[in-house]
């Protein structure tokens, strides 16, 4: 029997792909448009100030280098806030962006030694195996589809490297809810919500194993003197464990795999 998640996710992909190319030129518009009228991390990357400290805890608490001396590709990096937590732990990081204004921003605000490129996460211009570890955090919401993004990561990194990414739960009831509304009023899409299975489908069919689901849940800015409340162990072991919680309640997922085998290029 099929995945339901799955089959949710391909029937919201295939929406979607009658409109990619202006739903995607949109977004590399607006992410331009970010950086040039903002001087915060969370303006230029297009988040609200909450939701990207969120986010940041979560990763943090999540994450923990392997050994010092690394290299990893922060793909996507907005202002390059992930760039700089990666190497304030001895990490030699590459930070990418297909927005020059955005990566001028994340030069300007990054006192550590990062290098800088402009390049899509779905075409990176970096050998098969050149990196310890990749990110792509902000970025599947703003893209079409995954596959490519996710392929791109995995062949990046080496046998036994890492690769994060997040995305905006479409299993939310929150989101839901607004994906509703808005083809009710007409609107066209404005972000594209995933599926976390889809995600972890993905990263295993490119070559990553011990791929692990992480929730994310970020309340809407009314409700964020609550936040530190879901961010607590024992509702994090609730999300993790109690069937469909974190699925239904949760905003955004994260999904963490490893490299196996020799490096493929993508």
């Amino acid at each position: 029997m099929p995945d339901p998640t799955e089959t949710k996710s391909r029937a919201s992909s295939e929406d979607a792909a009658r409109n990619v190319p202006a739903f995607e030129s949109s977004w590399r518009s607006r992410f331009e448009e970010f950086a040039e009228v903002s001087d915060d991390d969370a303006g230029i990357a297009g988040w609200s100030r909450s939701g990207l400290d969120a986010r940041v805890r979560r990763f943090a608490g999540l994450w923990k280098p392997s050994h010092s001396g690394g290299s990893w590709l922060d793909a996507g990096c907005g202002a390059g806030t992930y760039s700089r937590i990666l190497s304030q732990h001895g990490l030699a990081v590459v930070g990418a962006d297909y927005s020059l204004p955005t990566l001028l921003k994340a030069r300007s605000r990054s006192t550590e030694p990062i290098g800088f490129a402009v390049a899509d996460v779905r075409r990176l211009p970096f050998r098969a195996g050149s990196f310890d570890g990749a990110l792509c955090f902000g970025v599947t919401q703003a893209l079409g589809q995954s596959d490519e993004a996710v392929q791109a990561l995995a062949a990046a990194v080496k046998s036994g490297g890492e690769v994060w990414i997040d995305a905006l739960n479409g299993w939310c009831v929150a989101n839901v809810i607004t994906v509703a509304r808005r083809r009710l009023r007409g609107q066209p899409m404005h972000l594209r919500y995933e599926s976390p299975a889809t995600i972890k489908r993905l990263m295993r069919s490119h070559g990553l194993e011990r791929v692990r689901l992480h929730w994310l849940p970020i309340l809407p800015r009314r409700l964020q003197r609550f936040q530190p409340w879901i961010e607590t162990p024992l509702a994090r072991w609730i999300f993790r464990t109690v069937p469909l919680v974190g699925l239904l309640a949760s905003h955004s997922f994260i999904v963490s795999g490893e490299r196996s085998g020799p490096a493929r290029r993508a």
